[in-house]
């Protein structure tokens, strides 16, 4: 009985543990907030590049309306980043710095979607549409290509928010 108890309560705990992220070490470049299960920051989930660096992710160059030909983006994919914060919604709304914000559904994420944070091998600075860009295969599917997908393509990323 005793064994059976202490089976339970290491189970509830390890499973409870497993929701909290790592704090982030380094500047927060993104607030996930929302229909979330997975937090580190009160109801919220803190990035630092690391943290996001080390989500998996996605290399590929294409070209984009955005970028004076081919560029090669890198980054972690949009799928990974809503496994890691246990998203629960449908619907991302996606805020850049500027306020800007766009719709993107979840299901954006099944397509291999990244949040790019690298362009040509450098970490992407605000001026250079950084910290975080959207950036959807667009080398994967030509069929992307089009006004529907380049207004979902947010770039200066600062925070994402889930709903259901």
């Amino acid at each position: 009985m005793k064994g059976m108890l202490l089976a339970l309560l290491m189970g509830a705990v390890s499973s409870t543990s497993a929701l909290a992220l790592d704090a982030p070490k380094g500047p927060v470049v993104l607030t996930v907030k929302g229909a979330i299960t997975n937090t580190n920051a009160g109801d919220t989930a803190e990035f630092d590049l690391a943290m996001l660096e080390a989500l998996a992710g996605r290399k590929a160059t294409m070209e984009t309306p955005w970028t004076d030909g081919k560029v090669t983006f890198e980054g972690p994919l949009l799928s990974a980043l809503l496994e890691a914060v246990g998203s629960t919604g449908t619907l991302l709304s996606v805020k850049a710095l500027n306020d800007y914000a766009a719709e993107v559904p979840a299901e954006d994420a099944k397509i291999a979607t990244m949040l790019a944070t690298r362009m040509d091998g450098r970490p992407m600075s605000v001026r250079d549409k950084g910290p975080l860009m959207v950036v959807y295969p667009f080398d994967q599917d030509p069929g992307l290509y089009n006004e529907k997908y380049f207004s979902r393509s947010v770039w200066q990323i600062k925070e994402i928010e889930v709903s259901k």
